[in-house]
């Protein structure tokens, strides 16, 4: 059986180790002693070692593969974490395959248009210049060690416990359609499918987009969240409005709009979205609902 390393073992490993038991032997990298009863319990074998202090990864052991899901670090130009990650790789035996989570941010605003995986990254936060440099080191090693790297580049994760209803309740404004921007998905389900998908067909230094097919106005995103839990929906205001009330962190996102095109990975991956849109997950926790409230 093969053995595949997790490095940043969150919700969305927790969720490919439950999908995908009993078919790999999984090792858990994670920085906290106190998670290793967690990983047990899910049948994950534990490694303790931090990706900011490269001693530690000394004893590493040698993998088939890698599902690389850990984020760089919250500052700088450059992910130090997946060098220390690919040095530890390299010393201990390379991996067959590799893939790892970036995020759709590299592109920055491309004004609402279709995007695919060959346009240019043009990443304008701090956040995307760090995964733009993870991206470029991980697809250097994979070409200088003939290592299968995939990268997936994902928008907004969500699952039924990973909704904006905090957001929501505290009627926080989105903008009026005309001033909107768009975003894209994935179910965190979806994800965790998509990157199994990956480690076993995924192409050499390929890039995919980990999104379903079906971009949203940021708004009607909300509204549809709304709607499904029977809250009132978020009030509407301009975009010159939004940049006097809403937070810094908001508003980075409201200034990015695209709309990514899901053909290479439908078509390379084969894969069969559990939740092709959005509105399917919450077109269940309607009737979900709907079911309770006759008991």
């Amino acid at each position: 059986m093969k053995k595949i390393l997790i490095a940043g073992f969150g919700d969305v490993a927790e969720r490919l180790v439950r999908g995908y038991a009993g078919q790999a032997d999984f090792i858990g990298l994670v920085r906290r002693p106190e998670r290793i009863p967690e990983l047990r319990a899910l049948g994950v074998t534990p490694f303790v070692a931090d990706l900011d202090a490269p001693a530690s990864l000394r004893r590493l052991p040698r993998v088939d593969g890698v599902l690389h899901l850990a984020p760089p670090p919250g500052d700088g130009k450059t992910d130090p974490r997946t060098a220390h990650l690919l040095h530890a790789l390299t010393r201990h035996g390379k991996p067959g395959a590799l893939v790892y989570i970036s995020t759709s941010g590299v592109y920055g605003d491309c004004g609402g248009d279709w995007v695919s995986e060959t346009r240019a990254v043009a990443p304008v936060n701090g956040r995307a210049v760090r995964r733009v440099d993870a991206e470029r080191q991980l697809r250097r090693w994979g070409v200088t060690f003939g290592v299968q790297v995939s990268i997936l580049r994902a928008p907004g994760i969500y699952a039924a416990d990973r909704l904006p209803l905090d957001r929501i309740k505290r009627g926080t404004p989105a903008l009026v359609a005309k001033d909107d921007s768009y975003t894209n998905h994935i179910h965190a389900d979806d994800l965790a499918r998509m990157c199994w998908a990956a480690l076993f067909r995924g192409r050499r230094q390929r890039i995919y987009h980990a999104v379903d097919a079906h971009p949203l106005k940021m708004g009607d995103w909300f509204d549809s969240c709304a709607d499904a839990f029977e809250l009132p929906r978020p009030p509407r205001v301009q975009r010159a409005e939004a940049e006097k009330v809403l937070s810094e962190a908001l508003l980075s996102f409201l200034r990015e709009s695209r709309q990514l095109s899901n053909t290479r990975t439908t078509r390379e991956l084969r894969l069969k979205y559990r939740y092709p849109t959005s509105d399917d997950l919450l077109r269940e926790i309607r009737q979900a609902r709907g079911q309770m409230k006759l008991f």
